[in-house]
């Protein structure tokens, strides 16, 4: 592991990395600082803690929006054929982790919208 000190919004943090890793987390840190400033510079809000908060959740809202774009369609997985009980409990198996996938990923994305409509601005 390797210690980086990096500055987000002038104040010092010491943090570790998988070595090799360095110049991900250094753009992470940059985005970090580039979205704190701007939400502090807009001058609505002062407080280090609400600024990394709002950062936090604009910066999720972003991710959360990227993964909603409509992936390339994939070919459906077929049944298999009724004699192979084995694939077929396998499949139906699936098919049930994907719908609770999906029930999970729509109630965070309303938790979200929620968080973001109580403070009722994005930047």
């Amino acid at each position: 592991m390797k210690q980086l000190d990096v500055q987000i919004l002038h104040q010092s943090y010491l943090l570790t990395c998988p070595e090799g890793h360095e110049e991900r987390l250094l753009e992470a840190v940059a985005r970090v600082n580039d979205t704190m400033g701007r939400i502090r510079d807009a001058g609505k809000v002062r407080s280090r803690e609400r600024v990394a908060v709002l950062a936090a959740l604009n910066m999720a809202f972003d991710i959360v929006t990227a993964e909603r774009m409509p992936a390339p369609v994939a070919e459906p997985v077929e049944q298999p054929a009724e004699e192979d009980p084995a694939a077929a409990a396998a499949w139906a198996q699936a098919m049930i982790q994907q719908q609770a996938d999906a029930q999970r990923i729509v109630a965070l994305l309303e938790r979200l919208d929620q968080a973001l409509e109580a403070d009722a601005q994005l930047l």
